[in-house]
């Protein structure tokens, strides 16, 4: 659908726009606007945004700015998920470079992670191999998370490997109503940049993911959150896993969810945010089939000379291109979200890789080819693959083209 009404908040840069919390919220109460959804970018996790809309009486889409601002924070989610008993990574409190870090780190032992407190997308994170490493990693993660986010507190997190990224998916409401529709394996990551997701997650025995969705309901309780949400674990090889962190807003793979649950998040963000109650329990949501997300990036800036779009049963292309669309530099790479689903893994595979082979965007480079290689390989046939997989492909590539 498109909207009634369109209000120029800016020019193409970000800060200067979608940045721009004064200019978005004056369009908003220019309109008489009741309320902003604020996507899953930008603002989304901006504690001050949510605070601005509530002192003008504009309803943010999302969690109250106190629930944004102690989850965004990932060493006081962490203290939470203690208190919670939650199973987190094993690491510390805040550190500085020095001796405070180094006695951290022989505590948890090496390989380790520098993560930064606030923020996401990679930023402010070191992976640290040796205690020779530590103060220089520490110091360049503190000056990265500070220029990103205006923060530079960072602490330090055990380094695990062979592990995969799986999130689950939470919807709750003002009276305390919590509901889990299911997981997703966010694995197949560029750079800690994820590009395809799947769900459910391909290895995870129903013990476990039972477990798992638990710990994700205790996690939202703890925090009295509302809204959507998604609750991030690293899941080990031996079936453990581990609080990382909470996205408080609604995730770009959120469709996938919606196909195997039949439940329209977006809806249900809506009205919750409007103070309707959940009108059905944990106990009424039944998980059915499989689907899968892959991500179309362009690869450069362009125009679409051409369009193609597959269709077919419970297959999409959420996007807003068209033909003529011109590709700026100014956004995010992200083109449009390729998604199928089916009764079962293999029909979602099946379908996603006809999908891909029928998609053509042309005058703009994009990454259609590198996902029907990943979704035609055997690792991601058997469901075999974790965190490390893909970008060690690429690197492989790298090398031989050396």
């Amino acid at each position: 659908a498109l909207a009634d009404e369109r209000i120029c908040i800016g020019p193409a840069a970000a800060a200067q726009s979608y940045l721009n919390m004064q200019n978005i919220l004056s369009a908003a109460l220019a309109t008489h606007a009741e309320a902003i959804h604020p996507g899953y970018g930008f603002l989304s996790e901006n504690s001050m945004f949510a605070e601005l809309c509530a002192k003008n009486d504009v309803v943010f889409i999302g969690p109250e700015s106190a629930v944004i601002d102690q989850m965004g924070n990932k060493d006081q989610a962490r203290r939470l998920m203690i208190a919670a008993d939650v199973p987190i990574i094993p690491g510390s409190g805040i550190v500085t470079a020095g001796a405070q870090a180094k006695i951290a780190g022989s505590k948890i032992g090496y390989p380790l992670l520098v993560k930064a407190c606030a923020g996401g997308g990679g930023k402010g994170i070191r992976i640290v191999e040796r205690e020779a490493d530590l103060e220089k990693s520490v110091m360049a993660a503190c000056e990265e998370a500070k220029k990103a986010f205006g923060c530079g507190d960072v602490f330090l997190e055990k380094y695990l490997t062979s592990v995969r990224h799986v999130e689950v998916q939470i919807l709750a409401d003002h009276v305390g109503n919590v509901v889990c529709l299911g997981e997703r394996d966010c694995s197949l990551q560029i750079g800690r940049q994820k590009v395809i997701e799947e769900t459910p997650c391909p290895v995870l025995e129903e013990n476990i993911r039972r477990r798992l969705h638990e710990a994700a309901r205790k996690a939202v309780k703890a925090a009295k959150y509302t809204n959507a949400g998604t609750v991030e674990f690293l899941l080990a090889p031996d079936g453990n896993f581990y609080f990382i962190e909470m996205n408080t807003r609604l995730q770009v793979e959120h469709r996938i969810s919606e196909e195997v649950s039949a439940i329209d998040l977006v809806k249900w963000q809506i009205r919750v945010a409007s103070q309707i109650e959940l009108p059905f329990k944990q106990e009424d949501i039944r998980l059915r089939g499989a689907s899968i997300e892959c991500r179309i990036n362009a690869t450069g800036s362009g125009k679409v000379s051409f369009l193609h779009i597959p269709g077919g049963n419970r297959v999409s292309f959420d996007t807003a291109l068209t033909q003529d669309t011109v590709v700026t530099p100014f956004y995010d790479s992200l083109l449009g979200k390729l998604i199928t689903a089916g009764n079962d893994r293999e029909e979602a595979v099946r379908k996603m890789e006809a999908s891909l082979c029928e998609l053509v965007i042309s005058g703009v480079a994009t990454n259609i080819e590198q996902q029907l290689e990943i979704i035609r390989s055997p690792q991601f046939r058997t469901g075999q693959y974790d965190t490390a997989w893909l970008q060690t492909q690429a690197h492989k590539k790298k090398e031989a083209r050396a």
